[in-house]
């Protein structure tokens, strides 16, 4: 098999995991979320815990998206007491988002949730299958991140 013939399957391959694990992830994430947040909701939440605070801007960049998208998911979190806006001291109209203390409870719990969901799946590898596994994973994702 030429170079080009196996790159072709190894992404076929790739896609169709990919494909089945994010819909399956998706939809138990789904059941998991309290019944009024969404995962996108979540997910920026999970985003900003990794941070002390973050911008609009910056998250419509991070999760490739339009502001409008990321400014309706924010006005959402926002009036469920989720988030807070932040103003710069500096320059009044930067707006910082960060979570509140119910959004920091929030996160807590459905973390241990998806902890206990993901290790459903993990638990099927060795330790070293699991470790070879994220190291790769881990890989595209810094590759990805350069482009």
């Amino acid at each position: 098999m030429d170079d080009r013939a196996l790159l072709k399957q190894i992404i076929d391959r790739y896609e169709a995991a990919n494909f089945v694990v994010n819909r399956r992830l998706n939809a138990m994430f789904r059941e998991l979320m309290p019944h009024d947040l969404t995962v996108d909701q979540f997910t920026v939440m999970r985003y900003l815990r990794t941070r002390d605070k973050s911008t609009s801007s910056e998250l419509a960049d991070i999760f490739c998206v339009g502001k409008s998208s990321i400014t309706a998911i924010i006005n959402r979190l926002f009036g469920k007491n989720l988030i807070t806006r932040l103003p710069d001291e500096k320059d009044r109209r930067v707006i910082y988002l960060a979570l509140t203390e119910e959004g920091n409870r929030l996160c807590d719990g459905m973390e241990d949730k998806i902890q206990v969901l993901l290790a459903k799946y993990i638990k099927h590898f060795d330790e070293q299958e699991a470790l070879d596994f994220i190291t790769t994973f881990e890989k595209l994702a810094k590759e990805m991140m350069q482009s």
